[in-house]
């Protein structure tokens, strides 16, 4: 097997398993999350104590945040380097091109409604154990946070296939120069 071949082959078996990471760490997260949640809101006389569910969410989203543009940075490398002509692989250019199938756009690559309504539910907990304003406040800045963080990750992601794809394309055009 040439090395461009195996190289080709080792980077499809990377998008593969951390798109399947990706959804596996997003559900552990959540399921984690849930389950300290309640015991939290069963046993707890503490509001702070929100913050160690908290951090399974954050932790969560970033880790199917990192999996996600490293993917799609993978994918407009092949579609750069590897499908460039009429026998070349032609999945990333062809999914590219199709764009969401589905009415509202598809999927969400980042399960941002997910994340974000965990985060809100995750506030919620705090009130049966009537926390002072301060402790309050404190809590809805980090959990403001955490969505500013996903909704700005969102926004990034839907724009980085094309912006990555413009990259290659200049990194190749570079190097077909220098060559």
């Amino acid at each position: 097997m040439s090395l461009r071949t195996a190289e080709f082959t080792a980077l499809r078996a990377a998008i593969s398993a951390r798109g399947t990471t990706r959804i596996v760490i997003a559900a552990t997260s959540i399921g984690i999350w849930a389950a300290l949640t309640a015991v939290l809101v069963l046993f707890s006389d503490l509001p702070l104590a929100v913050l160690i569910p908290f951090a399974i969410l954050v932790a969560g989203f970033e880790a199917v945040h990192a999996l996600h543009v490293g993917v799609e940075r993978i994918g407009r490398y092949l579609q750069v380097y590897y499908e460039e002509g009429p026998d070349a692989p032609q999945w990333e250019t062809a999914a590219m091109a199709v764009g969401p199938a589905l009415p509202g756009g598809g999927v969400d690559p980042l399960f941002s409604a997910l994340f974000i309504g965990a985060a809100v539910l995750n506030l919620a907990a705090a009130f049966p154990v009537a926390p002072i304003w301060q402790e309050l406040a404190f809590l809805g800045v980090c959990h403001a946070g955490l969505v500013v963080r996903i909704v700005r990750a969102r926004i990034a992601a839907a724009r980085q296939r094309t912006a990555e794809l413009d990259r290659f394309r200049a990194l190749l055009l570079r190097q077909r120069d220098r060559n």
